[in-house]
C-alpha cells in the first residue's frame, strides 16, 4: 500500500469557499474513483491556510489507473470549473509515503 499525502496553500480568505465547492462537487467523484480517503484536514497550528489530505493506494500503478479515470469524469471537470473562478489555490505539494512493517495504518 501507499499513501498519496497532498498539501495544498490557500490565499487567506479563500479556503472556506474551496471547501464549500469540493465537500458538493469533488468529493463525491474522488470518492466513486480513488477509493479510500484516510484523512481530511485543515492546519489549526503553524503555516494556516492549508489543507492536507490522503488517499491509499495499491501501489502507483492502482494509483495512476485510479486518477486517470478521474480525470476522465465530466463531474470532475465541473468540479475544476466551480473552483477555478475562486482563484483559491496558491500552491500544491504532492507526496508518496509507504508504510513500515509497524506501522497501524498498512
Amino acid at each position: 500500500m501507499i499513501i498519496d499525502h497532498r498539501t495544498y496553500d490557500f490565499h487567506p480568505g479563500k479556503l472556506k469557499g474551496w471547501i464549500d465547492v469540493y465537500r458538493e462537487y469533488g468529493l463525491p467523484v474522488q470518492q466513486k474513483h480513488l477509493g479510500r480517503l484516510i484523512g481530511f484536514f485543515t492546519t489549526e497550528v503553524g503555516p494556516i491556510n492549508q489543507i492536507v489530505f490522503m488517499w491509499a493506494y495499491e501501489n502507483m500503478g492502482d494509483r495512476e489507473q485510479r486518477r486517470a479515470a478521474m480525470d476522465k469524469d465530466p463531474d470532475w471537470a465541473k468540479f475544476r470549473e466551480k473552483t477555478g473562478p475562486l482563484g483559491a489555490l496558491k500552491q500544491q505539494t504532492n507526496k508518496i509515503l509507504a508504510p513500515t512493517d509497524f506501522s497501524p495504518i498498512q
